[in-house]
Formats: C-alpha cells, structure tokens, sequence
C-alpha cells in the first residue's frame, strides 16, 4: 500500500484490515496516561491544507505524534503558495525535503492523484500521498472512521441500511463514504432533493431517493452532510427554512428512527440546518465518536504506509498481528 488516494480500489480485505488495525489503536490506547508508540520515530509526516479544517487535520496530526513521527503542518495562507507557487512545484520542495507521507487537502479534484504522480520517483520510491479531500472527489480516510464507528455501534455491517441525507452533488464525503459502505455489504440510501442528486451513482449496493421520511424507518444508520454553500453557484433549493423542512434530522425525525439506529454527522455541523440539537446531542449521535475514531483510523493509515505492513485476511480477528506488531517496534 503506497498511497491512499480513494475507496475506489480498495478491496474489502484492505478496508477491513484497516478498520482491524485502527480497532487495535483504540483498545491498546484506552486508559493510557502517556499515549505514545515509537512506531514511527524518525518519519516525517507533512500536512498540506489548501482548505480550512479543524477535525481531518488535527487527527492527522495527533496520529503521527501518538506514533512517535515528526508532523510539520503546511498551510497555503502561509507558504510560498501565496507567492504563486504552483502545486507541483510544492510538492516537489516537500519531497526533496524529506517528506515521508505527504497528507494533502485541496479544492480541485484528482489533486492527491497528480501529488502523487509528481512525487513518484524510480523504482516505487518517492513520498506516500494520503489523500484528506480532494474536491468533490473522495475523502478516504473519512469513509474508514465513519465505518468503524458503524462497527462499533452496530456490530456486523453486512445487511445493514445506512442513509446518507444532504448536499449529495458537492459532498465528497457521501463518495466515499456509499462506496465503502457498500463494499462492506451494507444496504445505501442516498437522499437529497433531485437537484442534489449526482448522476451515476446507483448501483452495486446503493439507491437514492428524494423522500427522506420514507426511508427513516428502514434505517439503521443515518447521516447528515452539510451544505457546501462555498461550492454552489446556483439556486439548487428555495430556501435554507424549506430544505430544513424537508431534508433536516429534525427531533419529529429522530422519532422515526428504530429505536437501535444511529445519527452521524462528518462535520462541520449547520445546526437547525440539516441537523437539530436534538438530534446531534442525543445518545443516539456518534459525532464525537466519529472524531476520536478519526484518530485511531489515520493512526492505521499512517501505519500500513510507512511501516508497510501486509494485507490481513477480512476473516482475521481483532486486534490483528500488523498493529501488534507495531507496538513493539
């Protein structure tokens, strides 16, 4: 495993491998007083944000220093970038300096793809690229926290029905997150108005719909997804009250739910928009969940690319010998 650019690709043995391994992270790390692994030691991990985050950074960041790495955060507010440096040539500067995995943000899509590309060098060498959002492309590594809190909260996901509700067009997040949901065996309802509903996403475990509260009542998971008002440039709904009203996890909704099921949200939340303090405060919300398990997937990640663990069995047992193994070295 060189780079994590996209679910897209993965198999469901890696997915769950990871999953495993980030399991592992969680359990060897609970209770802890000093939360530090020499795993990592010497390896440099860089940070490139051309977009504004709080959650996907700071897990990224606490990751590598759990794991005894050297982290260097790169914004483009304050780098070259805003002197008119080009991506590549940034990202060749961060190879040659000695990075070792190069976490990258950016608002074009298939960004982490071309970092990637340009940082390759001969024989398989070169920087490993993890891609924290790229546009309204994918965003790995929040798909992965997101299914282990699924994991958590449901047990087995074969067969179970998770809802993704909101901004399906512009949300990067809903990409990853249906395609590996649906790898894992789980049943996808993608809901949204039609305006906000992307083409080509049907099929392979996964439908969408446009009528929320027919669907709450079959759902064992729900997600609601912000709307990504810096990415629109037109009218895709008449107001903010009426999608509330249609689209919003409102406490009447939560009502609907089964009484087992779920509310997720990947942050940032618009409260009184697509979520209600009822429902992001109840019992039945993983919100914070989602952040902590953050930590532990990226923790994982940071791990299968810089340690270059093999792939384990779907079959194998929690914790799995890879992040074993990691603890003692």
């Amino acid at each position: 495993m060189k780079h994590l650019l996209a679910i897209e690709g993965l198999t469901r043995d890696e997915a769950t491998a990871l999953l495993d391994d980030a399991a592992h992270f969680s359990h060897l790390l609970a209770g802890r007083v000093v939360r530090k692994l020499p795993t990592l030691r010497g390896r440099t991990v860089v940070t490139l944000f051309y977009e504004n985050s709080t959650r996907t950074r700071v897990s990224f960041e606490i990751a590598g220093k759990w794991m005894s790495a050297d982290v260097i955060n790169v914004s483009a507010s304050s780098s070259s970038t805003a002197k008119g440096e080009s991506l590549r040539d940034t990202a060749l500067t961060l190879r040659a300096a000695g990075a070792d995995v190069i976490v990258v943000r950016h608002p074009a899509s298939g960004a982490a793809q071309r970092i990637a590309q340009w940082t390759a060098e001969p024989g398989g060498g070169g920087p490993s690229v993890v891609n924290a959002g790229d546009g309204t492309h994918e965003h790995p590594t929040q798909a992965l926290l997101d299914a282990l809190t699924l994991r958590e909260r449901l047990g087995a996901l074969e067969g179970k029905r998770v809802g993704i509700v909101g901004d399906l067009l512009h949300s990067r997040v809903a990409r990853s997150g249906a395609r590996l949901f649906a790898l894992l065996g789980m049943e996808v309802v993608l809901v949204a108005p039609p305006t906000l509903i992307p083409a080509g996403f049907e099929g392979g475990g996964i439908r969408v719909s446009s009528r929320l509260d027919d669907e709450l009542g079959g759902l064992d998971a729900v997600m609601a997804l912000r709307l990504q008002a810096e990415r629109m440039n037109g009218g895709f709904f008449p107001s903010l009250r009426e999608y509330s009203t249609l689209y919003g996890l409102s406490p009447k909704r939560l009502d609907q739910l089964k009484e087992e099921a779920v509310v997720m949200h990947p942050g940032p939340m618009n409260r009184g928009v697509e979520i209600s303090d009822a429902a992001a405060d109840s019992e039945r919300s993983t919100v914070l969940q989602q952040v902590r398990n953050g930590v532990h997937v990226r923790m994982a990640v940071l791990y299968r690319l810089l340690a270059g663990a093999p792939s384990l069995p779907a079959s194998e047992a929690v914790p799995s010998p890879a992040a074993k193994e990691a603890v003692h070295q």
